[in-house]
């Protein structure tokens, strides 16, 4: 087990993509800090991975909130005696037509997708400093971040603000012997991409689920992303085979984005 002894935080981590990277850090032999803001679906997923033979504990962190941020931190801490591993999951979305954007919209991606990714990755870096023996920081990008999309402009803004924050992280954080990468996925059936579907259903005048079913056209590979698909990569860049690897943002999409 390649992360075995190592200790990991994954926000976001109680349903979704954040779930299956949970579970695949635990399987890997990490003890995992389930943090979601639903404190309900962090327990029940710090249950699953104890179940399982696994190291556990599920937390309530609103990542908004320098403070809840820290807590969770500390709570990390006292709980396994350090942090190696941070994995920026949590996120949000709406598809929202341009000129219907909001002020209120804008600010609410960028809280969670932008000011969470910092916030943590400042708390969980000092943690690592302190500890002096490096640590690697995975943030969830999207493909949406790659490229402008009509309908969902504050989104993709938000996404690509994570991706140039991954790359500043870096190099702020290379003397230091922490790797910061990202992961970017594209149409993962979670139940965020249920919601999403519905949303461009609305907007395109479609049935719900045939936004969903045609973007999957689309994809080379010919079917839909599985949140355990993007948890392969996160625990790649997570473990010592990607020693040599930082500043990147890593596309898993089943070929749907070319760069």
């Amino acid at each position: 087990m390649r992360l075995e002894e190592k200790i990991a935080i994954v926000t976001g981590g109680g349903s979704g993509i954040g779930r299956g990277i949970s579970h695949r850090l635990a399987a890997e032999g990490a003890a995992v800090a389930v943090a979601d803001l639903d404190l309900e679906v962090a327990n029940h997923v710090a249950g699953e991975i104890m179940t399982n033979g696994g190291r556990a504990i599920g937390l309530q962190v609103d990542v908004r909130k320098q403070d809840a941020v820290q807590a969770m931190v500390d709570a990390t801490v006292s709980a396994f005696g350090g942090i190696d591993i941070l994995v920026n999951n949590a996120g949000v979305g709406k598809i929202i037509p341009f000129f219907e954007t909001t002020e209120q919209d804008w600010d609410f991606m960028f809280d969670v997708n932008g000011k969470g990714v910092l916030f943590c990755s400042q708390a969980v870096a000092k943690v690592m400093i302190e500890q002096g023996r490096g640590g690697k920081i995975v943030n969830l990008a999207s493909q949406a971040g790659r490229r402008g999309e009509a309908l969902v402009l504050a989104y993709c803004a938000s996404k690509a603000c994570v991706i140039s924050m991954t790359q500043t992280m870096a190099l702020a954080l290379a003397e230091h012997k922490i790797n910061v990468n990202a992961v970017a996925p594209g149409i993962v059936d979670t139940p965020f991409w249920d919601e999403v579907d519905k949303q461009f259903a609305k907007l395109l005048n479609m049935e719900i689920g045939e936004p969903k079913r045609t973007f999957t056209k689309s994809i080379p590979l010919g079917r839909i992303e599985q949140p355990e698909d993007v948890a392969g990569a996160v625990s790649f860049l997570a473990s010592s085979d990607a020693d040599y690897i930082t500043q990147q943002c890593l596309n898993v999409d089943g070929g749907n984005w070319p760069s």
